[in-house]
């Protein structure tokens, strides 16, 4: 069988974001944009959100982590410990406000559960919550000059998005059409590695649930043994996949330059929020290497979909 990686035929299903789509977005950003006012001709109630400064006292001793300047708080959010915020309710901007409790018994500072505390309170500003009419106003809070410019961004945003998606798609039915043509036949150890790699896979998905390969499998009725055996066909088909990736490498002389490393790194340090600096505890020769395979891995997508032919669908 010959290994055919290029001018691959595939369709292309485009989708056109609709009306509706960025509706159901715009709604959504609505929900999350509340409209902050500052308050001044009355007292704190329900709902208000506080800026305060608070110190926390157990007799005559300001116990660790009970301090805090200008911080927000929503009455009847229930983010306190009971009774906090509703002896904030009636407070004026100015007031000085001492706040008693007594912390739950399953609180969970030890040192802290069931004592009881004051909080010295201070109000600095009173905030009232209220929704944005859909127009121009709206917009402008979010940086925008029109309503008419927010739809339009909107709708640029999600067809970006939709866009990615669809190009993910499609690189992956192109690399997995490429693969099919590839003589290929693992040894055992081969799939047993791979084997394992897609079990450890799926026991971080698992995880990122709050479930474990155990609890798992009793929940489908099968043996950890039984899952790993249901996984090998999956194992496979990402080893021909690797394999399919590496001869497409070695055929094309792709190789990652050393001003293609030095970019995934900081991107990498980006996507982490940490600095250079930061970053270097974790460049070891495990790390540089799954770098350099990522990226000749994207290396090898681009020139099987720019090689392919497509019929657009929209």
């Amino acid at each position: 069988m010959e290994f055919i990686y290029k001018g691959l035929e595939a369709e292309f299903d485009r989708h056109i974001v609709t009306d509706e789509e960025v509706d159901t977005q715009l709604e959504r950003l609505h929900q999350q944009t509340p409209k902050i006012k500052v308050v001044y001709d009355r007292s704190a109630q329900n709902g208000d959100e506080l800026v305060i400064d608070y110190e926390g006292w157990r007799g005559e001793e300001q116990f660790p982590g009970g301090t805090a300047q200008y911080q927000t708080l929503v009455l009847g959010s229930g983010r306190f410990i009971p009774g906090f915020e509703d002896q904030l309710i009636g407070a004026k901007p100015g007031d000085k406000v001492d706040v008693n409790v007594t912390f739950p018994e399953e609180y969970h500072a030890e040192e802290l559960a069931g004592q009881a505390a004051v909080f010295h309170c201070y109000v600095h500003e009173i905030r009232e919550s209220s929704e944005y009419a859909l127009d121009d106003e709206f917009a402008q809070a979010l940086g925008l000059e029109s309503f008419d410019k927010l739809r339009e961004a909107l709708r640029e945003s999600i067809q970006r998005y939709t866009d990615e998606r669809g190009n993910m798609d499609l690189e992956d039915r192109l690399i997995r059409m490429a693969a099919q043509t590839l003589p290929f036949d693992p040894t055992p150890d081969e799939l047993d590695e791979a084997l394992t790699e897609q079990m450890e896979s799926l026991s971080a998905q698992l995880i990122q649930q709050g479930l474990s390969l155990e609890m798992y499998a009793q929940f489908t009725g099968k043996t950890v043994g039984e899952l790993r055996e249901d996984q090998k066909g999956d194992a496979r088909e990402n080893l021909r996949i690797r394999r399919a990736i590496e001869k497409i490498v070695e055929l094309e002389n792709i190789t990652a330059t050393q001003e293609d490393m030095t970019a995934a790194v900081a991107d990498v340090a980006n996507e982490n929020n940490l600095t250079a600096e930061e970053m270097q505890p974790y460049i070891n020769e495990e790390f540089l290497s799954a770098v350099q395979r990522s990226i000749e891995m994207k290396k090898v997508m681009k020139l099987v979909r720019e090689s392919a032919v497509l019929t657009e669908k929209k």
